[in-house]
C-alpha cells in the first residue's frame, strides 16, 4: 500500500472496484462478479502499468467525482463519459497524470454504459476468495461489499516504475459502442422448448433493451415467443419457461413466460428453475456490457466451432492490446 488515497465526493449513478473476477466459487453459489466489459477493464490497467486483472472502478451511466491525495496516473475507457480534471477535459483511452488535490469528474454519457477508471497501483482493497472484485448482491469483496459511497476513501498499491502518461489504445482496439448490435449466440440447452415459430421469432427480432439491466441481468423486450405445449415434469412449475432446476452459465439467456429474453451476466446466480434457450458466446458478453437502454439487438446463432473461433479471435485481439501496450 501507499499513501496515495481517493476520496469520493459524488459517487456516481453506481460505482465499483472490479478486477478480472473470482473463479472457482460457481458451483457454490457465489458468481466470478469482475468488470462486466473484461476488454476496458484490462485496456485501463495497461494505459498506467498494472497487470491487466488488476483491481479498478467501473461506473455505470454517470461517472463519479473522486479527489487525489497523491500524484499518480489514470485512465478511462469503456463508455465515453469524457473525464475532467479540474473541469478541463482529459483523453479517453489515453493515460493522463493527475496531482495531489485534483479532482476527477465526467461529462455526461454519450455513448455505451460503463466505463472504467484505472489508477496506477490499482485499487487497494482486501481480497476475498481471490479477488477485489465487487459482489454487491452477496455484499462481498470490494469496498465493504458495495457500490461507492459519498466520504469513502480508497487506498491505491504501489505503481509500476517508468510508466509514462500520455500512452493511448488503438483505435481500431476500442469498442464501437453502436446502438445497434449484433450478439452471437449458441442455442441451446432448453431451446427445445420453443416451437419453429418461437425460435425463429427469437432469431429474427431485433430486441429493444429496457432500462432494467444491471451486473446480474439485461432484460430485452419484444414479441412473446412461442413455447411447445406440454405437462410440467415433477419439480418443474407451471410456468412454460420452468424447468426443474439446472445450472445457468454465465450469458444464458432465459425467457420467463416466453417474454423479454433476459441475459445472464457476471453477478447472475448460478442455476434456477427457468429455461436457458441460448448461451451468449464469452467474447461477445462485452457488448451487452456496453448497451445501454433502447439498444437495439440481434441475436446470431453461431454453433460451437463459431463460438470457439470467436473465443480465439477475441483473445488474439487480447494479446494485441499487451503487444500495444505492454
Amino acid at each position: 500500500m501507499t499513501d496515495a488515497v481517493i476520496e469520493v465526493r459524488k459517487p456516481g449513478l453506481s460505482t465499483t472496484v472490479q478486477d478480472a473476477g473470482r473463479s472457482g466459487y460457481y458451483h457454490l453459489g457465489i458468481p466470478p462478479s469482475g468488470a462486466l466489459d473484461q476488454h476496458s477493464l484490462r485496456a485501463a490497467n495497461l494505459l498506467v502499468g498494472n497487470p491487466a486483472g488488476a483491481a479498478a472502478l467501473e461506473c455505470v451511466y454517470m461517472g463519479p467525482e473522486l479527489a487525489f491525495t497523491a500524484d499518480t496516473l489514470v485512465a478511462v475507457t469503456g463508455a465515453t463519459m469524457a473525464p475532467k480534471i479540474n473541469g478541463e477535459e482529459r483523453p479517453l483511452w489515453e493515460s493522463f497524470a493527475v496531482s495531489a488535490g485534483d479532482v476527477l469528474s465526467f461529462a455526461y454519457l454519450a455513448a455505451g454504459a460503463r466505463a472504467y477508471i484505472a489508477v496506477a497501483g490499482g485499487v487497494d482493497v482486501p481480497e476475498v476468495l481471490g479477488s477485489r472484485s465487487t459482489y454487491a448482491l452477496g455484499a462481498l469483496g470490494g469496498f465493504a461489499g458495495r457500490p461507492l459511497a459519498t466520504g469513502d476513501r480508497l487506498s491505491v498499491g504501489p505503481a509500476a516504475a517508468g510508466v509514462a502518461p500520455g500512452r493511448s489504445v488503438p483505435t481500431d482496439l476500442r469498442p464501437g459502442l453502436a446502438k445497434e448490435v449484433e450478439v452471437r449466440v449458441v442455442m441451446g440447452l432448453y431451446d427445445h422448448r420453443l416451437t419453429d415459430k418461437g425460435r425463429s421469432t427469437f432469431l429474427d427480432t431485433t430486441w429493444a433493451l429496457t432500462p432494467v439491466a444491471d451486473r446480474i441481468g439485461f432484460r430485452y423486450a419484444g414479441p412473446e415467443l412461442e413455447t411447445v405445449p406440454r405437462e410440467p415434469p415433477f419439480g418443474a412449475g407451471q410456468d412454460p419457461s420452468n424447468i426443474v432446476d439446472a445450472p445457468y452459465p454465465i450469458g444464458s439467456i432465459q425467457v420467463p413466460g416466453g417474454v423479454e429474453p433476459i441475459i445472464l451476466h457476471r453477478d447472475a446466480v448460478s442455476g434456477g428453475g427457468y429455461m436457458m434457450i441460448a448461451t451468449v458466446v464469452s467474447g461477445d458478453l462485452d457488448i451487452v456490457a456496453q448497451s445501454a437502454p433502447k439498444t437495439r439487438t440481434r441475436f446470431v446463432e453461431v454453433d460451437l466451432d463459431g463460438a470457439l473461433a470467436a473465443r480465439a479471435d477475441y483473445r488474439k485481439r487480447s494479446q494485441r492490446l499487451v503487444e500495444a501496450l505492454g
